[in-house]
């Protein structure tokens, strides 16, 4: 014979933890994660943007500021165009990475500069929604929801560890808002981006 004591134990112990595996349950099933945030940013095949940055350097005074704009084509072509302070444009078509400025051009590969590729795989792999890619060269954190969320990247590469002590995007559903950078040595950048829009 089961007392009324047990029976009522029982029945507080299903009120209590009934809610609580629920809970539990709905925010591991539902919770926002890497593949969710990647698939949404793959939609946006092609963006354009301006953007605002500064860059704090240690041994000056206040920071260096530069404006200008972005554009992405899937799937891998990249170009910031620079306006401020002086005029350059740094396109990245695949392997290759052309930087015009002062009406001189330079091409080399970024496979000859793998800690280069590494800086360009963090922005040009989150644009593509490439995770597979992106994780070949950096370590992941994603917090937040698909209304704000934030990426962590720190490095894996030696080469690019040794430069850079991690990224960190921002941004809303498929567009990337912000991208702030610590190097080693304690320098940091800090970009801005508004999204263009209908330019997709």
């Amino acid at each position: 014979m089961i007392s009324g004591s047990k029976i009522r134990l029982e029945r507080w112990c299903r009120w209590l933890l009934g809610p609580l595996a629920l809970a539990l349950f709905a925010s591991s099933a539902w919770a926002f994660d890497l593949p969710e945030l990647m698939s949404l940013l793959a939609k946006q095949k092609n963006g354009e943007a301006r953007f605002t940055e500064q860059r704090f350097v240690r041994g000056l005074e206040g920071p260096l500021d530069a404006s200008g704009t972005l554009s992405f084509q899937a799937p891998d072509k990249l170009t910031r165009r620079t306006v401020s302070p002086r005029a350059e444009t740094m396109t990245v078509d695949g392997n290759m990475l052309t930087l015009s400025r002062g009406g001189r051009t330079r091409t080399l590969t970024l496979d000859s500069m793998p800690e280069l590729l590494g800086m360009v795989e963090a922005m040009r792999s989150t644009l593509n929604g490439n995770a597979q890619t992106l994780q070949r060269y950096f370590r992941s954190t994603l917090t937040g929801t698909s209304d704000k969320w934030a990426l962590e990247l720190v490095p894996i590469d030696d080469k690019l560890a040794a430069q850079v002590r991690s990224l960190r995007l921002n941004g809303k559903a498929g567009e990337v808002l912000g991208v702030e950078m610590e190097f080693i040595g304690g320098d940091r950048s800090v970009m801005v981006i508004t999204p263009v829009r209908g330019a997709s």
